[in-house]
């Protein structure tokens, strides 16, 4: 007689990639970042760290801090960073202060809101080159300007163009629409009963912006002010176009461009690059710290 061998037992189911992951507290979607990340990668990190070592070899010797030391020790060099401060700030400042009423106003339903709001934005569009060409046939010395001063009996001419004034006035013409669109959608995200709760109360408009609405605004205006602040802070054509590149709006990224590619240095170059990402970052980081300290409660909207 012939006895049946027992059944061996079922070999439990292997688990699935997404279980074996999930046991260890990772999302599967996560490797959809993985494209993302190798690009920023490969087109970010990658040439901010081969500038970062690059800046330690100086062409000259000295040392790895030698092109740093060469920077700082240089007058002509190291004001470059006060220069492009002077620009950068004041131009931050006054895109985000003057965005704040106009997106105020425009945060409501109107007739001829959009005609209005392509008319804002419009300078994204036309570029630094044609700015400054605008600015050099409006406010040059031969401009519609100075002739209708001269029409009203002006003597001489008035230079706000090829010196500080003309970069100045070129970074708040194209930055203004970032600070605009910013603030805009800052306000929208807003919730307005809060305010109509304040003016059931007795508040007037002023009360209700100031104690209300400039409260919950205050983050994200700092957000706006960190953009358009790296955006001033970048500047290179406006301050050869309108500016005196070698005088007054002498910036930083002029020395960077004139270190690499004139006189051939690019570990020098790349020494400014990085200093300057450092004075950028930080800015950056004083402002976002003063908007820690402002508010850490919610932001009834996008702030």
């Amino acid at each position: 007689m012939t006895v049946a061998a027992p059944d061996k037992p079922a070999a439990p189911d292997k688990p699935g990639l997404r279980h074996r992951l999930a046991e260890r507290g990772i999302d599967r979607t996560l490797l959809l970042l993985v494209p993302g990340v190798v690009f920023v990668v490969a087109l970010f990190a990658y040439p901010v760290l081969y500038g970062l070592q690059l800046s330690f070899q100086p062409e000259e010797g000295g040392g790895p801090f030698a092109n740093y030391t060469k920077f700082f020790g240089d007058p002509y060099l190291r004001d470059t960073i006060w220069i492009t401060l002077r620009l950068a700030i004041p131009a931050a400042l006054t895109n985000v202060l003057a965005s704040v009423p106009i997106a105020y106003r425009m945060r409501g339903r109107f007739r001829g809101k959009r005609l209005l709001t392509t008319i804002l934005v419009v300078p994204i569009t036309l570029g630094t080159v044609l700015t400054a060409e605008g600015l050099i046939q409006y406010l040059g010395p031969v401009g519609w300007l100075n002739k209708v001063l001269a029409l009203l009996g002006a003597d001489e001419p008035v230079r706000l163009v090829h010196n500080y004034w003309g970069v100045l006035f070129s970074l708040i013409i194209t930055g203004f629409p970032f600070a605009f669109l910013l603030t805009l959608s800052y306000l929208s995200g807003i919730d307005p009963t809060l305010e109509q709760a304040a003016a059931t109360l007795g508040a007037d408009r002023w009360r209700r912006f100031r104690h209300i609405t400039l409260p919950l605004l205050a983050p994200g205006l700092a957000i706006t002010f960190c953009l358009t602040f790296v955006l001033a802070f970048s500047v290179f054509p406006s301050a050869y176009l309108v500016g005196l590149p070698q005088g007054e709006t002498r910036v930083i990224s002029i020395a960077a461009y004139e270190s690499a590619f004139r006189d051939t240095d690019y570990p020098l170059g790349s020494a400014i690059a990085m200093i300057m990402a450092v004075v950028m970052l930080a800015v950056i980081g004083l402002v976002l710290l003063w908007r820690s300290r402002l508010y850490r409660g919610a932001t009834g909207g996008k702030g």
